[in-house]
């Protein structure tokens, strides 16, 4: 079956943006300022997790008043969790693992997913699914970029792409950014969960900033390794990355 899992132009937006801030929120009310802070740093894309009890309001509350920021679920592990993400109107969800019942689910909802792989079984369950962009999870502890580059390569005909998560930071972060494989790098080091307790939205967006100034570098220096490409994009290199308007 193809229900197009995930669609080539939102694969785009997210390749284009290169991060995805996973964000935990314990308070509703404190999801448009920090999405606000994301985007005055140059991040427009978030994984908010489904792990407490403020997540679904805040959820919509972006949704409704931060439209620019491409917002998905996280931690959505129930066929239930898919029905109410998809009716907020998340952009995408995203798992820990690969259930298939909730990835089935979510095609039959229409709501683009990428569920997490660790083994090559993983990915083969996956692909029975029509799913080509992947969480590859949890990312440093399994062996980081080289365990992934292995475990890919028996699929690189495929052209799947990987967003990995799990004790991913400003440090390490680059060497994802830089190899094919990666649509984007995932990670709670832009918006931590005590920073947002704390409301401290300047930190919060200076963290986005330099997430965004990584995927900046990275990016132009691949493309200038490759003069058959536009250096022009509309993600964190573009002139307008960081507006808030």
């Amino acid at each position: 079956m193809n229900n197009n899992p995930f669609p080539e132009n939102l694969l785009a937006r997210i390749q284009q943006t290169g991060v995805v801030a996973v964000l935990t929120i314990d308070d509703a009310t404190d999801a448009v300022p920090l999405a606000r802070a994301l985007l005055a740093g140059g991040v427009d894309c978030i994984e908010l997790t489904l792990r407490t009890p403020a997540a679904m309001a805040a959820l919509q509350r972006i949704k409704s008043e931060i439209p620019q920021m491409l917002a998905g679920a996280g931690t959505v592990l129930t066929t239930a969790q898919v029905a109410e993400v998809a009716a907020a109107g998340a952009a995408f969800g995203v798992a820990p693992g690969m259930n298939l019942r909730v990835v089935r689910a979510a095609q039959q909802a229409g709501l683009p997913f990428a569920p997490g792989v660790l083994t090559p079984s993983d990915i083969e369950q996956a692909l029975e699914q029509d799913c080509r962009v992947l969480k590859f999870f949890p990312a440093e502890p399994a062996g980081g970029l080289s365990y992934l580059k292995c475990m890919a390569a028996p699929y690189a005909h495929l052209n799947l792409r990987f967003i990995p998560l799990g004790s991913l930071d400003a440090r390490n972060a680059e060497r994802y950014l830089a190899d094919p494989l990666i649509a984007a790098v995932g990670g709670s080091w832009i918006a931590p969960r005590e920073l947002v307790r704390q409301r401290q939205w300047e930190r919060i967006a200076e963290n986005a900033h330099h997430a965004a100034e990584t995927v900046c570098r990275v990016r132009k220096g691949i493309l200038g390794r490759d003069t058959s490409r536009s250096t022009s994009s509309s993600g964190p290199c573009s002139t307008s990355a960081g507006s808030t308007t």
